[in-house]
């Protein structure tokens, strides 16, 4: 797959700069979040804090990209202790569409496995939200692991509820 440079430059980072240089410096772990009120939007968060420090260690940069405004993302951001991290914003989903990521269909975000996980122990303190101000609630995620403005790996999640091996998508490229 491939991201023109002129969409990885039009994507803005939170604390200046754009996607396509820092791929000149670094990798990159690009994380499309679903909407904030969502149960495995959280759980990815979550999870994604638990290892950042790893991350960053292997020289692989964090960058969320989401739906809501930069103010509303700092919130939740910074409730997950992912604070420190880059982060774009995309209301109109530009973004999403350009790395091929779509809305989702009945199935994917609202079928058995995905009630399942959602009520599964782990999820227990992810409690569900509602308001257009954090996403669109049918939006499907993804991951794509960049380097030089190149998409070098991704994940794209086939259910609203699949759960990637992030330390494994950081570290798939790495040489």
């Amino acid at each position: 797959m491939y991201v023109a440079h002129d969409i990885q430059k039009r994507m803005q980072l939170n604390k200046g700069g754009n996607l396509f240089e820092l791929t000149q410096k670094q990798n990159v772990l690009l994380v499309f979040l679903r909407h904030f009120g969502c149960v495995f939007c959280k759980e990815a968060m979550k999870d994604i804090a638990d290892i950042q420090d790893e991350i960053k260690e292997r020289g692989v940069e964090l960058v969320f990209v989401h739906m809501a405004e930069n103010h509303i993302a700092d919130r939740y951001f910074k409730e997950y202790k992912l604070d420190t991290c880059l982060h774009v914003s995309d209301p109109y989903k530009v973004f999403y569409h350009s790395f091929g990521l779509r809305k989702g269909s009945i199935t994917q975000l609202y079928g058995l496995q995905t009630w399942v996980r959602g009520f599964a122990p782990e999820n227990k303190g992810n409690k569900l939200e509602v308001g257009k101000s954090l996403g669109d609630a049918t939006q499907m995620p993804g991951i794509f692991h960049m380097f030089e403005g190149r998409i070098l790996e991704s994940y794209i999640h086939k259910l609203a509820s699949s759960k990637p091996n992030y330390m494994q998508l950081a570290e798939c490229c790495l040489v």
